[in-house]
């Protein structure tokens, strides 16, 4: 299992990296995944911007774009394989927007990523609804042991 926290053009180092590393092995254990590999890419907003024209056609800042190599697999683990590239720059503005602290917003964005590993999607609103209450569910239990 290699969960790797990175940097591409901004200086940024998430704190408490090995309880986040657990949390994030917990969670997708719940949801029956295994982790082979999870690249954490955390970068300014231009970088995430030139990603989402680049690699999806999209001309908007975001804060996340979660790439997954997993091989489809007919074993009841899935293997997860993925990189999940992260604004810093978005993630402070969403935390001032959605009044919440940073650190909270940077949890939610980094396990949202960690669940579309997963298989849980967010294009539809009953699928935006399940990925809320997952995060939130992982948020609480990432809670109890901060």
């Amino acid at each position: 299992m290699a969960i790797n926290f990175l940097k591409a053009d901004v200086a940024f180092a998430p704190k408490q990296k090995n309880i986040l590393r657990q949390w994030i092995f917990d969670v997708t254990h719940t949801h029956h995944c295994k982790i082979e590999q999870i690249d954490f890419i955390f970068c300014s907003d231009e970088y995430l911007l030139n990603m989402n024209q680049q690699y999806l056609g999209h001309d908007t800042f975001t804060d996340i774009i979660t790439f997954d190599y997993t091989e489809p697999s007919k074993a009841v683990s899935k293997a997860i394989i993925g990189e999940i590239y992260i604004s810093i720059e978005r993630v402070k503005e969403n935390a001032k927007t959605f009044k919440t602290s940073y650190v909270n917003e940077l949890h939610r964005v980094i396990i949202h990523g960690v669940l579309h590993l997963c298989g849980f999607k967010d294009k539809k609103a009953a699928e935006q609804v399940e990925m809320r209450a997952q995060e939130d569910r992982a948020l609480k239990a990432l809670e109890s042991v901060i």
